[in-house]
């Protein structure tokens, strides 16, 4: 029998149709999710389209968190949450409410399971493979249709192995490891791949420290990271009094990778990612004394017990110098951490506590001053996610940001450490509180529920199929790394998540061109088509769908770049969007914005078109999505495929 990895191994026990044999690197592989993850911002959308299904209750383990829109000024926000906690009673689902913390916290805790797998509408349910648990974002789309009992398509990946050996000194986290691997493996070039953590390194990372790593694996744009599951997995359960989920999980001797990227802890130093966008990794020495304005310590990628309790102790005693903020990952983990009296250092401090939700990481509050520079533990910081267009936002650890809140610039944590140099913390039990969530409710009960739909909750539209040919102009022009924020941001947009049409014509790429969305309505509303053109990189970042829905609505056809990032070229086909790539990458010069162009669809089951340039010829292009959604892109989408094929 061949010998297989962790990853490998996962990925066969979660494939659909009893799989006895993987295929080999990029032929498609289908993946039955056992469990199904929602968050407001996307969950809305994505519950509405489950709704369009017909389906009377969710064939997953489906758990629904509300931590994303938790600002609540005004009634918006509200009545999405109503909505949601109507929607998990009547379908089956897990309810979080607002406050509970934040969907990849209190997954880990009560939901994560080695050996199953999880699907999420949002990027970093990547999380949950420092349980040992096969972990994957999506488009809230694809994630209704995998409650729905569907099995989601996926290429399988490369193997990458990530060995670990030495272990972290005292002041440098599990942050600081990641952001080193991504250093070695790029922000981009990794689709097609996953990473899977092996080495005697191991023994020294816990889960927190193994999810906060899968976290932000993320970033680098691989399909998902992945942990062993060993007694350290054991213990965890154990501790959170799910012993009956445990089970091993490890790599065969002779287990082969694509290749192995060595990550020795001992060298790792204390990390910062400069802004923007994680291209500049450096150690927090080299920029030691630069002053700051602001420290977010919290997101769902390190607000857990273990960093929380480090924070305490290098606070304790002290105050901070700057706006100092914490928002910790759940509320089972503020009660922790006041049980062992970390909540009272905190105030003590200077510091704010912020709700356990996702707050100041995506600009939910606690957004800096204009050219303000904050430093934060969060796991992005593109252009304008803080909320604060013109503020600088740098991403350090926990342990890192603690130093720095005290010291008033940016400080290596091993300077101010001194005798307190191992960080030792209180350990107190786990709060474990299942009644936090409002659990599925009977079948027959569930029947009975009235949905709650409030007044700007607004049904998903019907899309058009797409016509025989393309023409119209070419909106916007944009360069390489177009982020999902630059498309939809969040921040104080989220409210219209739950109203499309709203959402498209407030928002869509105004970071970039505030007449975006007005110009490409008049287009539309001419009976003709938009098109966008960009560089490498296109819609990196978030899951969130509404970066393909929302310039649908607008009129926006076919989007053609140098490459784009996997979940967004699976959104950009569920709402009818061509994806394509330039067969010569050097062409997208030749394409001027405001240029008229058009495109025939005969061969587009081919996948090679060409792009007609008025006066300039015809540009070859390919298919950059798989020729298995050509009949979804037909349709005008996978709600509309979906309806046709219920219909015949």
């Amino acid at each position: 029998m061949t010998a297989l990895n962790v990853a490998q191994k996962i990925l066969l026990a979660n494939a659909a149709g009893g799989l006895k044999q993987l295929p080999e690197p990029g032929q498609p592989l289908e993946i039955q999710f056992t469990h199904t993850l929602y968050q407001d911002a996307t969950g809305t959308a994505a519950a509405l389209a489950f709704e369009k299904m017909g389906v009377d209750r969710v064939k997953t383990t489906s758990v629904i968190v509300v931590d994303h829109k938790t600002l609540q000024v005004g009634y918006i926000d509200s009545d999405d949450h109503h909505y949601l906690e109507s929607f998990s009673k009547k379908y089956g689902c897990y309810f979080s409410r607002c406050g509970n913390g934040i969907c990849h916290s209190v997954f880990l805790q009560d939901f994560a399971a080695p050996g199953k797998s999880v699907i999420g509408s949002d990027s970093h349910t990547t999380n949950a493979g420092g349980m040992g648990m096969l972990a994957m974002g999506a488009g809230g789309t694809d994630v209704s249709f995998a409650m729905a009992g569907t099995s989601y398509k996926i290429e399988m990946p490369q193997v990458v192995q990530v060995n670990l050996t030495g272990a972290l000194h005292p002041g440098v986290l599990a942050k600081d490891v990641i952001l080193n691997v991504l250093k070695v493996i790029g922000i981009k070039g990794n689709k097609g791949i996953c990473l899977e953590y092996t080495g005697p390194g191991l023994k020294s990372l816990n889960v927190s420290d193994r999810a906060t790593i899968c976290n932000m694996g993320t970033e680098g744009g691989v399909a998902f990271s992945i942990f062993p599951s060993d007694d350290i997995t054991k213990a965890y359960l154990d501790g959170r009094q799910r012993s009956k989920d445990y089970q091993p999980l490890v790599a065969d001797a002779g287990a082969k990778y694509s290749r192995t990227v060595e990550i020795n802890l001992s060298d790792l130093q204390p990390t910062i990612a400069m802004y923007p966008r994680l291209k500049s990794m450096d150690t927090v020495k080299a920029h030691a004394g630069a002053p700051i304005d602001a420290v977010f310590i919290g997101s769902c990628t390190n607000a857990n017990y273990e960093n929380l309790a480090r924070v305490g102790e290098i606070l304790r005693g002290k105050k901070v110098k700057v706006d100092t903020a914490i928002a910790p990952g759940s509320q089972a983990i503020a009660r922790q951490l006041a049980q062992a009296g970390y909540l009272e250092i905190f105030y003590s401090a200077g510091v704010r506590v912020m709700e356990n939700a996702c707050s100041a990481c995506i600009g939910q509050g606690f957004s800096p001053a204009s050219k303000g520079v904050m430093l934060s533990t969060a796991n992005r910081n593109f252009e304008g996610r803080s909320g604060t267009e013109t503020a600088s936002v740098h991403l350090v650890s926990p342990a890192t940001a603690a130093a720095s809140a005290v010291m008033g610039c940016i400080t290596d944590p091993r300077d101010m450490l001194g005798s307190n140099a191992e960080l030792a913390f209180k350990l107190v039990p786990p709060v474990v509180d299942m009644d936090s969530y409002v659990a599925p409710l009977p079948a027959a009960e569930a029947a009975k529920v009235n949905m709650v739909y409030g007044p700007d909750i607004a049904p998903l539209p019907t899309l058009d199929p797409l016509p025989s040919k393309l023409s119209g102009e070419i909106l916007l022009k944009l360069g390489n790394e177009i982020t999902t924020d630059h498309i939809q941001p969040a921040g104080k947009y989220l409210s219209l998540r739950s109203n499309a049409d709203e959402y498209a014509k407030q928002a869509t790429f105004v970071q970039v061109d505030k007449t975006f969305s007005s110009r490409a309505a008049a287009v539309r509303d001419a009976g003709k088509h938009g098109f966008i053109v960009a560089g490498d990189g296109y819609g990196m970042g978030s899951s969130r769908e509404h970066a393909g829905l929302c310039p649908r609505i607008l009129g926006i056809r076919a989007i053609v770049a140098k490459g784009f990032e996997r979940i967004h070229l699976a959104n950009l086909a569920n709402f009818g969007i061509l994806g394509l790539t330039f067969e010569n990458p050097a062409d997208l010069d030749r394409i001027q914005q405001g240029a008229e162009v058009s495109l025939d669809m005969d061969s587009l089951d081919s996948g090679n078109l060409k792009l007609v340039v008025k006066g300039d010829g015809e540009i070859p292009l390919k298919l950059a999505q798989g020729k298995e959604d050509i009949p979804m892109i037909r349709a005008g989408g996978a709600l509309s495929l979906f309806a046709s094929q219920q219909a015949a």
